[in-house]
């Protein structure tokens, strides 16, 4: 979660906020294999998958909020959260492309901008600057995706259910991909201008 830059930073590893955000880390792997069952010929997990998705949003939430309260805001804190975000978008968006859910080319919209990040990075880097902080606007579009995927595995089915899940999962899609996209371009303007401002003048 988004945390205040003038709040103390620590270089604590073993705080309840890390350990929950490994937690995360380590329910992508899974969370991808029980979406992928059906194509490997084993029962269909979206049940499963979707409460993995579900305790993943809590722990998103709880992590940033109990790091606040308890003063446990750590470097290595900041690097998870961001890190976990990313990393269950790309492994929904792996499987849901492959059991055909998602189009290919809202895929390829959504990891073209986390291509360009990964180069905004890499300047920033080479330049003696770390990677940006989350903004509101890119924690915006992330929860517009994470309501949007588990809508869309919920619309592969029959029924109003399903029907009522794929009227909302694309409405939170199109909403997400769009500020996905604005937050990543002011990345890229940010990056521009401290690369601008650390360019001596001729």
């Amino acid at each position: 979660m988004e945390v205040q830059e003038t709040r103390v930073q620590t270089d604590r590893v073993l705080t309840i906020p890390n350990v929950l955000s490994m937690a995360r880390l380590l329910g992508v792997p899974l969370f991808l294999w029980l979406i992928l069952r059906p194509e490997f010929g084993g029962p269909k997990s979206d049940g499963w998958a979707l409460l993995v998705l579900m305790l993943s949003g809590v722990s998103d939430y709880l992590d940033g909020k109990l790091a606040r309260r308890w003063n446990q805001i750590s470097r290595l804190g900041r690097l998870l959260d961001p890190a976990a975000d990313r990393l269950y978008i790309l492994s929904t968006l792996v499987g849901l492309t492959w059991r055909e859910i998602l189009p290919l080319w809202l895929t390829a919209a959504l990891l073209a901008r986390e291509l360009m990040l990964l180069v905004m990075v890499g300047i920033l880097r080479r330049h003696g600057y770390p990677p940006p902080q989350v903004n509101f606007l890119g924690k915006a579009a992330t929860f517009n995706l994470m309501y949007a995927f588990p809508l869309l595995l919920l619309s592969d089915g029959t029924g109003w259910l399903s029907s009522l899940a794929e009227v909302f999962g694309w409405a939170f899609a199109g909403w997400g991909t769009t500020l996905y996209w604005w937050a990543g371009i002011l990345y890229v303007v940010q990056v521009r201008r401290l690369v601008k401002a650390d360019t001596p003048a001729d």
